[in-house]
């Protein structure tokens, strides 16, 4: 429907939080009702249909949307008319007298939806990247309403019917692959949404959706509003020992005459590595881990209740538990081969971990004992003795200007890409769009850049999009692309200096964006950013290698004011500290996906009977050994990934892919050219073009020529044999 059979309604532009694509999962939908009869009905008049920009053909070069002419109170009205024309197409589908065929149901259902598709689009985007209290509001409107109309499709009797009609059929039909796919996908996302289910059972599994739809709202606003609540109020320069001139710089208020800390990811880390105050790294630490678990804003009962429906909703489907219903598509297949794998990292990963600690503690001395507060800055200091590799060596070197024009040099030498700037409406003054053109010259589409934290903005770093890409009955629609970073804005004239962690998320997010935009898929459903979760990020996360790779280093990494290159013997140093910290880095990584799948591992009873989420979190940790010197990258009340996101016993993915991109990677080493033409050749077509054409870990074959091996993820963490920290 629109794109992706539905996930137009699903508010595909709704991002999710953390590092990652926007592409929601197949899933069961947490929405509402499915019955046609409980449906609101609307009417939008003439002079609305007339004058909305967001109804009207967009007269703006490539499509975009005209962002400078759109007004809150247009969403609403465009959205109630996307869905009564929805409701017509899908009634045209379902009312058809003739026979359901391959085109009258199967491509007329992917068409459905395209006004609705669009509205959301912009909608789910603008209110992640420009918010204000209007449009929060109308979230909690418009997404409920939204999925309504979607369980009202997805388990609709007779529609399945006619899907199921044309499925049944299709090794008669003479498809080609890629109709096979779609017809095969479509299928597959109205049994798993439980179209096939008794209309009792139907009936329960939409109560549930309804209210879990309600509930990862209130979460999500929940983080939001206590994300954005905080503030560390420094007075006094005394406050600011430690801090680069630059980032003291970017945190006054001049209007307050002090200097204030939030909890966006950059902020955070900047101000834990660098500050040497340690009391008020403690206050910044506490207000980060404890954010929305206290006061009126507690997501600890939340996420229970959350757990607890998901776990209901599985079990009325024949899963034994919500895990057990979303690995089943993924390349893990079952919860315990998640977990088994997690283990095979987790345990080389805490030894390592606890070393990096003990030497920590070594530098410290009898002063005091290292806790969680004290982790960024004492490695850092560490990683300086070690390695003589000071942070701040390399921040001159990475410039965001030019770790961009990077990383389009590399998708030039990789792929062919073309990259050029374009003026383009945009929904920020600081966001930069460009055309991207294949290695034949066509167009491939629009990227836009949204690179700065601001406090409309939700934090974190993710890729999205404003159009699909699709081209049905020679219908061709290329994609409109964003990705977008929190950096911190520096002063007026001053470059953006990156660490060179941002310049690997830089890299990541790319990735990500390159999937969406270079998809020569027909269908939206599955073109650009598609596959399960455990895949998806391999395809951003294999272009973090180049980064640190010292060919593409020089083309890059030079000094914002004397545009010399980075030197050797610092680009030598930098790379024997990469592994440095990654006992920590694991650590926290893998505890918070293993929360995540044992939440999701339980049984409606099980969850019930939790009394206190919080010791439920604890016991958890406590039975995988974590140190009380770390602490998971998320818990459960700031896990948005899970509990307000698409990664619900899914956040080991990141990980998983790790196995999927370190041995993706090497093959380009064993070629021993980084820029190899044939390898490039194969990654082009089988994965950034191929979208979900074909089972995930069948692509990475075609690929790679193998199935991946872990050695290369262990080894690129330092964790084999012979590896010390």
């Amino acid at each position: 429907m629109g794109t992706k059979t539905g996930a137009a309604l699903l508010a595909l532009s709704i991002v999710l939080a953390g590092c990652g694509q926007s592409e929601p999962e197949q899933t069961a939908v947490e929405s509402a009702e499915p019955a046609e009869s409980s449906l609101p009905q609307f009417t939008v008049d003439e002079a609305e249909l007339r004058t909305n920009p967001l109804l009207k053909a967009w007269d703006t070069p490539y499509g975009v949307p005209p962002f400078q002419v759109i007004e809150d109170e247009h969403y609403m009205p465009a959205v109630q008319q996307g869905i009564i024309e929805l409701r017509a197409e899908i009634a045209e589908i379902i009312k058809n007298p003739e026979p359901a065929t391959f085109l009258n149901t199967t491509v007329a259902l992917e068409k459905a939806g395209e006004t609705l598709g669009r509205v959301l689009d912009v909608f789910g985007n603008v209110t992640a990247t420009d918010t204000n209290d209007t449009l929060i509001g109308l979230r909690a409107e418009i997404y409920p309403m939204v999925t309504r109309e979607y369980n009202a499709i997805i388990l609709d009797e007779n529609l399945y019917a006619r899907v199921r009609e044309v499925f049944e059929q299709s090794d008669q039909l003479g498809l080609n692959e890629v109709d096979a796919r779609l017809l095969e996908l479509q299928h597959r996302n109205f049994v798993r949404a439980g179209a096939a289910l008794s209309p009792e059972v139907r009936t329960q599994v939409a109560d549930i959706n309804a209210e879990l739809s309600k509930l990862s709202n209130e979460f999500g606003q929940n983080l939001l509003d206590a994300t954005k609540g905080f503030k560390l109020r420094i007075d006094d320069e005394a406050g600011l020992a430690g801090l680069s001139e630059g980032f003291a710089a970017s945190l006054y208020d001049e209007d307050e005459e002090a200097w204030f800390v939030g909890l966006n990811r950059s902020q955070f880390e900047t101000f834990m590595t660098e500050s040497t105050n340690r009391g008020l790294r403690l206050q910044l630490f506490d207000a980060y881990r404890t954010r929305a678990a206290t006061d009126e804003r507690n997501n600890y009962a939340l996420a229970k209740q959350i757990a607890l429906l998901r776990a209901q909703r599985a079990e009325l489907m024949g899963y034994e538990s919500h895990a057990h219903y979303q690995l089943e598509t993924r390349m893990a297949k079952t919860p315990a081969g998640a977990e088994e794998f997690l283990r095979r990292v987790w345990e080389p990963g805490l030894e390592t971990a606890k070393r990096e600690r003990d030497a920590m503690q070594a530098m410290v001395g009898d002063e005091f004992q290292v806790s969680g507060e004290d982790w960024w800055h004492y490695s850092e200091k560490v990683r300086k003795a070690r390695y003589d590799l000071d942070e701040g060596e390399l921040m001159p070197y990475f410039n965001l200007d030019a770790v961009r024009s990077g990383a389009f040099t590399m998708a030039t030498r990789l792929f062919g890409l073309g990259f050029e700037p374009v003026d383009v409406p945009v929904w920020h003054p600081t966001v930069t769009a460009y055309n991207v053109t294949d290695d034949d010259g066509s167009f491939l589409g629009i990227m836009f850049l949204d690179m700065y934290a601001r406090d409309s903005k939700r934090g974190g770093a993710w890729m999205s999009s404003y159009r699909d890409a699709s081209n049905i009955g020679g219908n061709e629609i290329r994609p409109l692309i964003t990705f977008n970073l929190n950096l911190t804005t520096p002063p007026a004239g001053e470059p953006t200096l990156l660490r060179f962690s941002e310049v690997e998320t830089f890299f990541h997010e790319f990735g990500h964006a390159l999937h969406g935009i270079m998809t020569n898929i027909p269908y939206a459903e599955f073109s650009g950013v598609d596959g399960p979760r455990d895949y998806t990020e391999f395809p951003a996360q294999i272009l973090e290698h180049w980064a640190s790779q010292p060919e593409m280093l020089a083309l890059f990494a030079k000094h914002h004011e004397t545009g010399d290159v980075i030197p050797d013997a610092l680009v030598e140093k930098m790379l024997a500290a990469s592994k440095f910290n990654q006992g920590f880095a694991t650590t926290e990584f893998i505890a918070a996906s293993l929360l995540d799948l044992r939440w999701h591992m339980l049984s409606a009873d099980e969850v019930e009977a939790i009394d206190d989420p919080r010791a439920f979190e604890v016991a958890i940790l406590d039975e995988y050994g974590l140190i009380d010197e770390i602490e998971p990258r998320y818990r459960s009340p700031y896990f948005s990934h899970t509990f307000s996101g698409g990664y619900s016993a899914g956040y080991y993915a990141y990980l998983w892919s790790e196995i999927l991109d370190a041995d993706g990677f090497d093959a380009f080493l064993e070629a021993e050219n980084i820029f190899d033409p044939e390898t490039a050749g194969r990654l082009k077509k089988w994965v950034y073009q191929s979208g979900g054409l074909r089972p995930a870990d069948e692509l990475y074959r075609l690929f790679r020529g193998q199935d991946p091996s872990i050695e290369p993820l262990l080894r690129g963490r330092g964790f084999l044999d012979g590896d010390t920290t």
